[in-house]
This record gives C-alpha cells, sequence and structure tokens, in this order.
C-alpha cells in the first residue's frame, strides 16, 4: 500500500473529487497541507486577501456550474472563524463548499496554544458537518464523507478542521483505487407526480414557483418544458431567477415583499394552485403566510423532508430531488397530454402576460443625480443574456431584482438568505475563475462594496477581469428606508466631504483613486447619457487590461425602492410606467 501524509491523501481526494481550484490564506498550521497542493499538482490556488473573502469565493465559485465545489484554506484560529460566516450563507442558500483549516498539534488542543479555537463546535451549526480530525488515518475517510454529505440531499457546506501534526503524519492510502461514494437524492414515484398533477388540473388559475433547488438540480430544462406541456405560468424565486428567461411567454414575474414584479405579486393574488418546486417559501417572497396561502391550495416538493411544513402546511408533500421530481413530472404530462387529459389554459396564460404588460414600473428618468432605475435599464441595454450577474445585498440588489433581465439558470448569482455585505466582491471573483469566458457584471450598493473591496487586488493580481457596477448614494439605503417607520435617519449616513476629493462632494469615498491603487480601472459617471458608454468602455477595458473594471454612479441620496410587509401592500414610491417609453427595455412591452 502506499504511504504518503495525510495532506497529500487529502489533496489526492479533492482532485478524485473534481476539484481543481482553491481559494485561501496560508500559515504555519496549514502550511503542510500548503505543501502537498505544491508537490502533488493538479490544483490552482487564488491567494485571498481576506479568509472571509476565500469563502465567499468559493461561493461563487460553487453557484456557476453544476457539479462543482469550491474550496477555501486557511490556518488556525481567526482564519476559521473568519469563513463562517462564508459557511453561514452557503448553509443558508444549500451551496455546497468545502473549508478546511489548519489546527494546533493534537497534544495541545487543550492547552489555549497560539491560535487554537474550536472551530469545529463554531462552524456546526452552519454545516452538514463540522469536524476536527485528531487521527490521520481518519483523513481519507472523513474528506469521502464530506463529499458525500455536500452532494447529498439539501446541499450544504462542510468544515474539516486539520491539526498541523494529523496532516504531517504518514498513513496508508492508495489514491488509484479511491471511489466516491454515491449519491443520496430522494426521487418522487409516478403515483406522487399523478396525485400533485391531478391537483393541478382542477385548478382554474395555477402557478408554478421555481425555486433555487432546480439551480442546483441543472434541472432548468425540465422545469421549462414542464411548464409548456401544462401551459402553467411559472414564478421565479430570487434564488431560481433564471430557470426560465424573463423574456419566456410564461414568465409570469417574481413574488414578493422587495424582489419582485408588481405583475408576479398581482398573478399570485389571482392564482388558487401554486406548485412549489425546490423553494423554501423564504419570507421575502412570502411575506404574511395569511395573505400569500389564502384561497390557494399548494403542493410542495423539496429535498428536505423537514422543509415541508416548516413554514407552512402544503395540501399536499413531495421529498424529492427537484429534477427527479421534475422528471417524474414531465412523463406524466406528455402521457396526459396525448391522451387529452390536461386542461386548456388559453385564458388563464393571456390573463398573466396582460399584467406582464400594463404593470411595469418605470425605468426612464432623466435626473440628476442619477435615478438607480436609469442604472439598470441601461444595464439591460449594454449587457446580454449571456452575462452573469453578481450580488448580496441592500437596495441595489432589490432594484436589480425588480428591473434586470436574466434569461439563463446561473446567470444571477446571489445570496439570498445570510446576505452579508461585502460578498459581491470576492464571490464575483470566484464567478470568474469558475467561467473565464462569459461577461461577469457585479452590483453593489457603495456600503457592500467597501466591506471587502481589498479582494479586488485579487482579480488584479491574478488577471480576473469583470465590470462591478457600484451604484454610490453615500447612505446605508436598504437600512435608512427601513427607518422610516421610526420617523428616523439615524446612524445610516456614509457622506462626509473628503478633503483628498473635493469635487465629490459630500459623497466622501473616492472609490475611483481606491480601485485604481488596488491595481483596477474604475470610470465614474454623473449624467444618465453618459451610463451605456460607460458600460460599454468598461467592458472593453475589462478585455483589454484583465483586471476588474468599477463603473461608480453617482446617484440621488435618497431613493425609496418599492416594497411592503405584504404582496398585496408593496409601496410604490415612483411614478408608474404609462407608456412604452417609460419602461423602454422591459421584456413585455406596454401596451
Amino acid at each position: 500500500m502506499p504511504k504518503m501524509t495525510a495532506a497529500a491523501a487529502a489533496v489526492e481526494i479533492l482532485k478524485r473529487e473534481g476539484v481543481d481550484h482553491a481559494f485561501g490564506v496560508p500559515g504555519a498550521a496549514i502550511n503542510p497541507f500548503y505543501a502537498a497542493l505544491r508537490a502533488r499538482g493538479g490544483i490552482e490556488h487564488t491567494l485571498a486577501r481576506h479568509v472571509e473573502g476565500a469563502s465567499h469565493m468559493a461561493e461563487g465559485y460553487t453557484r456557476t456550474a453544476p457539479g462543482n465545489i469550491g474550496v477555501c484554506v486557511g490556518t488556525s484560529g481567526p482564519a476559521g472563524t473568519d469563513m463562517v460566516t462564508g459557511l453561514y450563507s452557503a448553509s443558508a442558500d444549500s451551496v455546497p463548499i468545502l473549508c478546511i483549516t489548519g489546527q494546533a498539534p493534537v497534544a495541545r488542543l487543550h492547552k489555549e496554544d497560539f491560535q487554537a479555537v474550536d472551530i469545529s463546535s463554531i462552524a456546526q451549526p452552519v454545516t452538514k458537518m463540522a469536524v476536527t480530525v485528531l487521527e490521520p488515518a481518519q483523513v481519507p475517510g472523513t474528506f469521502q464523507q464530506a463529499f458525500h454529505l455536500m452532494r447529498s440531499g439539501r446541499p450544504g457546506p462542510v468544515l474539516i478542521d486539520l491539526p498541523v501534526d494529523v496532516q504531517l503524519a504518514e498513513i496508508e492510502f492508495d489514491p488509484d483505487t479511491y471511489e466516491p461514494m454515491p449519491l443520496a437524492r430522494p426521487a418522487a414515484t409516478r403515483a406522487q407526480a399523478e396525485k400533485a398533477l391531478a391537483m393541478l388540473a382542477a385548478a382554474e388559475r395555477p402557478l408554478i414557483v421555481a425555486g433555487g433547488g432546480i439551480v442546483n438540480a441543472d434541472a432548468a430544462d425540465l422545469l421549462v418544458e414542464f411548464a409548456e406541456l401544462v401551459d402553467v405560468p411559472v414564478v421565479p424565486t430570487l434564488m431560481g431567477w433564471g430557470t426560465i428567461a424573463d423574456d419566456h411567454p410564461l414568465m409570469a414575474g417574481m413574488v414578493g415583499l422587495q424582489a419582485a414584479h408588481r405583475y408576479g405579486n398581482a398573478t399570485m393574488l389571482e392564482a388558487d394552485f401554486v406548485l412549489g418546486i425546490g423553494n423554501r417559501w423564504a419570507n421575502r417572497h412570502t411575506g404574511g403566510v395569511d395573505t400569500y396561502t389564502r384561497g390557494r391550495t399548494f403542493v410542495h416538493v423539496d429535498i428536505e423532508p423537514t422543509q415541508i411544513g416548516r413554514v407552512f402546511a402544503p395540501d399536499y408533500g413531495i421529498v424529492s430531488d427537484a429534477g427527479a421530481a421534475l422528471e417524474r413530472f414531465v412523463e406524466v404530462a406528455r402521457s396526459w397530454k396525448a391522451e387529452g387529459l390536461l386542461p386548456e389554459r388559453t385564458g388563464w396564460v393571456a390573463r398573466c402576460r396582460r399584467r406582464k404588460q400594463t404593470l411595469q414600473r418605470r425605468t426612464h428618468f432623466d435626473d440628476v443625480p442619477i435615478k438607480p432605475q436609469r442604472v439598470y435599464e441601461e444595464m439591460n441595454r449594454a449587457f446580454g443574456p449571456e452575462t452573469r450577474y453578481v450580488s448580496a445585498i441592500g437596495l441595489s440588489q432589490i432594484a436589480a431584482a425588480q428591473f434586470l433581465h436574466v434569461q439563463r439558470p446561473r446567470h444571477w448569482i446571489n445570496c439570498g438568505q445570510a446576505g452579508p455585505l461585502g460578498w459581491t466582491v470576492p464571490a464575483a471573483l470566484g464567478v470568474r475563475v469558475a467561467d473565464p469566458e462569459s461577461p461577469v457584471v457585479a452590483i453593489s450598493g457603495d456600503y457592500d462594496f467597501q466591506f471587502m473591496l481589498e479582494e479586488l487586488a485579487v482579480g488584479a493580481q491574478f488577471n480576473l477581469p469583470y465590470v462591478h457596477v457600484v451604484v454610490n448614494n453615500s447612505y446605508l439605503g436598504l437600512i435608512r428606508q427601513a427607518q422610516r417607520g421610526f420617523d428616523m435617519d439615524y446612524c445610516v449616513q456614509l457622506s462626509f466631504k473628503n478633503i483628498n476629493a473635493p469635487e465629490l462632494g459630500a459623497y466622501g469615498v473616492d472609490h475611483v483613486k481606491v480601485a485604481e491603487g488596488l491595481g483596477c480601472k474604475a470610470i465614474r459617471v454623473h449624467e444618465p447619457g453618459d451610463l451605456l458608454p460607460a458600460f460599454e468602455k468598461a467592458g472593453n477595458l475589462a478585455a483589454e487590461h484583465r483586471v476588474p473594471v468599477v463603473v461608480e454612479v453617482i446617484l440621488e441620496r435618497v431613493t425609496n425602492i418599492a416594497m411592503g410587509t405584504e404582496i398585496d401592500g408593496v409601496a410604490e414610491f415612483e411614478a408608474i410606467a404609462e407608456v412604452a417609453a417609460d419602461a423602454p427595455t422591459a421584456t413585455a412591452p406596454l401596451i
């Protein structure tokens, strides 16, 4: 049997599980693993500037393509705790990433050694497994189990903590005979599919809610085929955006309190039946459960048994991988359609389409400072359907969801439930590593951008070009808007007079200089008519210099973006589109 260090065995398993890239920061307690990475070859490494950044890079990498597993690596103690935010974000959104940390020697774990911390206990609530490996011979089995857990059932992250002496110990391991463990994924039965479709067929105004589980299952094509077979409109969740193209006739709009369309909410309120596939009924999607469920029958399909009934009890639940369920649904729908058993939906589909053509929000404003709606209108013009958008949280993300267009799965990549500020820059870099060819465009408010902007230097160092649109109102905009209910504007101002950039007025941080100082290119836009040329120039600069390019847009200080506390009570703060010129890039032109 071949002998090698436990660290070398771990590297060999990573390669045989399909890993070819890692993100991280080396240090004393993880150096044996890095030595094995260097000696064994086959895995490229991107050096992050912050270990939390490495974890978000791993998230972006995973989310970009089916089968990807992002790997982040750090030394002991604070590196592990830094990565907990990434683990939480990945866990919340069902994203498999593997976090590998170094640790003090086994014999010193209880002696308060330098940077020794019980990271497995800290990480356990936000992972599918978090373990400190105490025996070198257990390293291969632990890594094998990690990949099995990350990919089985509801996907999620794992942390493996390796004491430095465990990494260095020699063990017996034969990588040539290593095989990944078979995955455990529940699948809907024919009988379950028939029952769900019978309930759908009995409805007069049915909808399909398409969640992120469809993206995880790489089943968007099956979703569209199923929707077309039964002729039922589709509402994607924010995590499922792109599973059906925005310009598809059956795309009925997103539903919710913030990241939603007027026509999507109106259609949900008219529906009498909802089939949810791979979604979790998130509160930003449903709002008050009573309003969301009243008068409607629900079928819920989810890979995680305990997810069914967690938010509200559906009328029928199916435990299944979204792809496996859709395969059964398509099989039954084809059979029933051939037998003439599916009802005709022309009238309902037409009414949903008409709402999409009449309930658009206005995007075309010529105001200076620029209104955010105009930014997304021009982004729709500048960036095509092959663009991968990356965004984190805040009014910038909410407005992007209301006004941008996404036509393909995995082309809207955002953190949904956790929403950590600073996520966007490192996640976009992870997306770029995973997909070197497609255009990548990130969207941030100024505060999200400032949280982890040091990672721009990673893009410059490793030639990871993308365009980062920073909408700058020098405010914590979403929190300011939420404070309206408390009649205050408190501790949310980011504005100040920068003594080194008087031309900015009160907008404070000079993002252009910061970006340039980190090795990137940057453009500042003050006029709405300059947006489209700036976006086009940014794409050209990224291609020429192979670095991130920041486009900072100086927004009006205060804009309230449409949102509410119930899907039937969303407040609209801006003028509604009345003619086609008010929303010229809408996917369904106004009538």
